[in-house]
């Protein structure tokens, strides 16, 4: 049978290596898999349940696009689209609210974090984030979507919702119950700085992240200041719990040269750490630079990106406006 798969990135610009190893470098891959469709959205409703600068939305809507291009999405075999261009994302939406309840979004934790302690004055969008993330799966029939461990339980919730519609209105598999893809290996890079913390655009340091728009030498330098310990590279038998940073870098490396933690180990067992971040940075040199560059180039060209999101969204309303059509017939409009 074949894979259908849906897949958003917020548009919060300045994308890092935790964004391409743990997503986008898996969007590529299943691209490139026999018998699977994709479909990528940048979800700038998304974007705006926290507040926007809306030139820079704008920009970063491009440089999201720049950046699924310059990875290796190609928009001849996959969709690429933003949100906002397909009306019917925002209609699902709401019909599909009117079907959730309070008591399941109440349970999602990723509100409660995000919202901190004063909830009262966090957005109804940012409260209700996790339905419009349920609208923008179903809408597409998506037999899959890759996710991270904090996205898990927003799929749970498209599910249930998925379920109950088609419970509440008698009609047997209409919505599509997706199934979870979970990137078993290093789906989550931590910060360079600490190996506790998740590697994230917000850190004040630049130095706790590698950037996809970094250029070679700042790569070399900031792999070179990434933090390790005093101890020994790993045998391979060795549990790294207490050696996050030292798991994370070794993590970097096998996800980026597709071999397994314990291959990596045993490849640098007994070699010193400065010689280990000597490999590291050329393999990241290797293959981070080159998306850089493109990143650029593809930026230089607003025309380009902007036609690539219409011709996507426009693909990608053919299929949503037959989905919404029918989900409105249903309702009763």
């Amino acid at each position: 049978m074949k894979k259908k798969i849906f897949s958003g990135v917020q548009p919060t610009g300045n994308l890092h290596l935790g964004n391409y190893l743990g997503a986008i470098k898996n969007f590529v891959d299943l691209q490139n898999q026999s018998q699977t469709d994709c479909i990528f959205c940048v979800v700038d409703l998304h974007a705006i349940t926290v507040k926007q600068d809306p030139k820079e939305l704008k920009k970063n809507i491009r440089e999201t696009t720049a950046t699924f291009i310059a990875s290796g999405i190609d928009p001849k075999k996959s969709i690429i689209f933003n949100q906002s261009l397909v009306p019917a994302h925002a209609e699902a939406a709401w019909i599909l609210s009117c079907v959730s309840r309070m008591g399941w979004l109440n349970r999602m934790t990723q509100f409660k974090e995000k919202a901190g302690k004063d909830k009262e004055k966090a957005s109804i969008g940012l409260y209700a984030y996790p339905v419009l993330m349920a609208a923008d799966i179903l809408l597409y029939d998506a037999t899959h979507v890759p996710v991270g461990d904090d996205q898990k339980q927003h799929l749970e919730l498209c599910r249930d919702i998925a379920q109950k519609f088609n419970n509440d209105f008698n009609v047997s598999d209409f919505l599509k119950i997706p199934e979870p893809l979970i990137q078993k290996n290093f789906s989550r890079i931590m910060s360079l700085k600490d190996g506790m913390k998740k590697m994230s655009k917000s850190d004040p340091s630049d130095l706790s992240r590698i950037n996809l728009t970094d250029n070679e030498d700042e790569i070399v330098n900031k792999i070179k200041k990434a933090k390790t310990d005093t101890m020994a590279m790993p045998e391979v038998k060795e549990n790294l719990d207490k050696r996050p940073e030292v798991e994370n870098l070794l993590g970097i490396y096998s996800s980026l040269s597709n071999q397994s933690l314990e291959d990596s180990k045993e490849k640098f067992r007994k070699k010193n750490f400065s010689d280990f971040k000597e490999k590291l940075s050329n393999l990241l040199v290797a293959k981070i630079a080159p998306v850089s560059k493109e990143i650029k180039k593809l930026l230089s060209d607003e025309n380009y990106l902007d036609q690539i999101l219409f011709e996507g969204s426009q693909k990608a309303n053919d299929l949503a406006s037959k989905k919404i059509k029918e989900i409105k017939e249903l309702v009763g409009f």
